[in-house]
C-alpha cells in the first residue's frame, strides 16, 4: 500500500498469530474470518507465521482483511540466513508488517535503531507498519513508563512515517499474555501522552492510529477501545479463534 492512501479506518484490530499454527489451522482460521468479512466497517488484520503467509494471503484476497508479516529485515536481500525482506513479504501477499514487538526487543535484543531501520525499509517497500512500543514490568514499577515510551518513539519512528503508512501499538511488556492489563485510567493517560508525542513529531500525528495491546479479550475490548486516543487493539492469543477475534472487533464498532 502506498503513502497516498488514507489512514486505516477505525477501529484498527490486528491479530498477531505469533509462532502458532500449521497450514490446516491457518487456512481454517482464515476461512472463518473470510466468511465474516462482508461486514467489515473498520480495519481487520492478521499476521500469521511466515510459513502460512502466502496461503493465508491467498485465502483472504479480496476480503478487505489486511495480511502481514511478523518481522522484516532492513536489507532488500543478501547473506542473512533465516531473515525475510519487506519485498519478500509483499511478494508472498503481505500488505503490512509488525515491527519492534517486545518479544523481539527484549527476547532477541533488538534496539530502537534496528527497529527504525526495519521500519524505514518496510515503508520504502510499501508495507503498512505496526510499530510496537512498551515498558517492562521493572520500568513500570519504577514509574518510568513515559520516559521509556518517549525514547522508543524518538528512536524507532522512521522519517517517512505518516498516518497513512504507520500505526503505533502500545503494549506494556508485563501485560502481554499474562492476563493482566493496566487500568483504563492508566491506558488513557499513556495514550494521551503518546498522542502528544506524535503530534510534536509528525504533521499528521493527530490522525495516526494508536492501538493498545496486552491481554485484550472480548470481555475488556469495548471498554479499552472506548477510551480517547485508543483507535484499536493489537491482539495475541485471543485472535487464534475466529469467534473470539470477531467479538473483539465488533466490540470496537468494527461491524
Amino acid at each position: 500500500m502506498s503513502e497516498t492512501k488514507k489512514a486505516p479506518a477505525r477501529p484498527v484490530v490486528l491479530g498477531n498469530w505469533k509462532m502458532n499454527g500449521l497450514r490446516a489451522d491457518g487456512l481454517k482460521l482464515a476461512g472463518e474470518l473470510a466468511e465474516r468479512a462482508a461486514r467489515l466497517t473498520g480495519t481487520l488484520g492478521v499476521f500469521p507465521p511466515a510459513t502460512l503467509l502466502a496461503g493465508v494471503a491467498s485465502r483472504l484476497a479480496g476480503t478487505g482483511i489486511v495480511v502481514g508479516g511478523q518481522d522484516a529485515h532492513f536489507e532488500e536481500g543478501g547473506a542473512f540466513t533465516g531473515s525475510i525482506s519487506p519485498a519478500m513479504l509483499k511478494d508472498a501477499g503481505a500488505g503490512a508488517v509488525i515491527l519492534g514487538h517486545s518479544e523481539r526487543r527484549h527476547g532477541l535484543g533488538e534496539d530502537d535503531a534496528l527497529v527504525q531501520k526495519k521500519a524505514a525499509a518496510s515503508l520504502k517497500a510499501g508495507l503498512l507498519v505496526t510499530l510496537c512500543i512498551g515498558e517492562t514490568e521493572a520500568e513500570y514499577d519504577a514509574g518510568r513508563t513515559i520516559e521509556v515510551l518517549e525514547r522508543q518513539v524518538a528512536g524507532s519512528l522512521p522519517a517517512r512515517a505518516t498516518a497513512a503508512n504507520l500505526v503505533v501499538a502500545y503494549e506494556p511488556v508485563w501485560a502481554i499474555g499474562t492476563g493482566r492489563t493496566p487500568s483504563t485510567d492508566k491506558i488513557g493517560t499513556v495514550h494521551a501522552r503518546l498522542r502528544a508525542m506524535l503530534e510534536e513529531r509528525l504533521e499528521d500525528g493527530a490522525d495516526m492510529a494508536l492501538l493498545y495491546g496486552g491481554s485484550v479479550k472480548p470481555g475488556n475490548a469495548a471498554e479499552i477501545m472506548a477510551l480517547p486516543n485508543v483507535d484499536g487493539v493489537l491482539i495475541g492469543g485471543a485472535c487464534l479463534e475466529a469467534e473470539s477475534f470477531w467479538r473483539i472487533y465488533t466490540a470496537g464498532g468494527g461491524a
